[in-house]
């Protein structure tokens, strides 16, 4: 009896000292295990794992991606026009080793505190370069700038243990003492925008009516230079008629140009006309034979 009562504390005492000499890793985060600060054991996979009693502490971190805000920061871009922005930031702890010789017993604390200062420098150097505007910021491009940061963040963020997977910039927010001066800086740059359009419309147009009267002189030129060249033609055709018929017949080809004086000369219902009577224009009215009277 005496045996059992000594061997169950003993029991107790060898189950206690065995559990606490194993530790399991869930697979949300990574291990380490230290004795007297002295890394021994680097644990990365879910499982059971075994530890010196009293001697070995294990220090879990998280293996799971994290999430940091950074505070509203004030950023001057090349317009010079002031933006307040803040962000949010996706990092999770890579080396667990690297992370605990960088940032201690409070590592989680500490890195929150550096990578918004990391953030901070970052979005104002990243925002504020060179060609950086304020519609810059505020149009599609804005990707692209989110992910300057974020590598620009990541490279500086190595060096703690740490990977920086995303940043998204949030509020992008013109300060109240400047909201009222930069609308009307905005108004005033469309009303320039707007009047150095409507000039170069104008000009534009210009030029259409310039080309259209050049084309349009230049086919009215062309077209009466035609039409002297056909008058010339009929003119040269009709003489060349004329020239036959009378070979042919002078006495008719007289006859005819008589009929057309007369046509010409006796248009109208009032006209008069003073001539003596034994002028040669009457001719061919005096003769009863259409031959004109000599």
């Amino acid at each position: 009896m005496r045996a059992v009562n000594y061997l169950i504390p003993v029991l107790a005492v060898i189950a206690a000292v065995a559990m606490s000499s194993i530790f399991i890793v869930d697979e949300r985060e990574k291990v380490l295990v230290l004795r007297f600060g002295q890394i021994k054991q680097v644990r990365t996979d879910a499982g059971l794992g075994f530890k010196l009693p009293l001697l070995d502490e294990v220090v879990r971190f998280e293996d799971r991606i994290l999430t940091l805000e950074t505070d509203l920061i004030e950023v001057t871009p090349a317009d010079d026009r002031r933006l307040e922005v803040d962000a949010f930031v996706l990092y999770r702890i890579a080396d667990i080793v690297q992370f605990r010789q960088a940032l201690g017993t409070d590592g989680e604390r500490q890195a929150a505190i550096q990578l918004k200062g990391i953030l901070d420098g970052q979005i104002r150097a990243v925002l504020g370069a060179q060609g950086v505007t304020s519609n810059t910021i505020l149009s599609p491009e804005r990707s692209a700038l989110m992910d300057q940061i974020r590598e620009r963040s990541d490279a500086r963020a190595s060096a703690l243990g740490l990977i920086v997977v995303d940043v998204r910039l949030r509020q992008t927010n013109l300060p109240e003492q400047n909201f009222d001066a930069t609308l009307q800086r905005m108004i005033a740059e469309r009303e320039r925008e707007a009047t150095d359009e409507r000039a170069r419309g104008r000009e534009a147009a210009q030029r259409v009516t310039a080309l259209a009267d050049r084309t349009y002189e230049e086919i009215l030129s062309e077209a009466k230079r035609d039409a002297r060249i056909i008058e010339g033609e009929a003119d040269a055709e009709r003489n060349k008629i004329f020239a036959e018929a009378y070979g042919q017949n002078p006495e008719f080809f007289e006859f005819y140009r008589s009929l057309t004086a007369y046509e010409a000369a006796l248009q109208g219902r009032n006209s008069t006309m003073v001539m003596s009577p034994d002028s040669e224009f009457f001719n061919y009215l005096k003769s009863d034979t259409g031959v004109a009277q000599k």
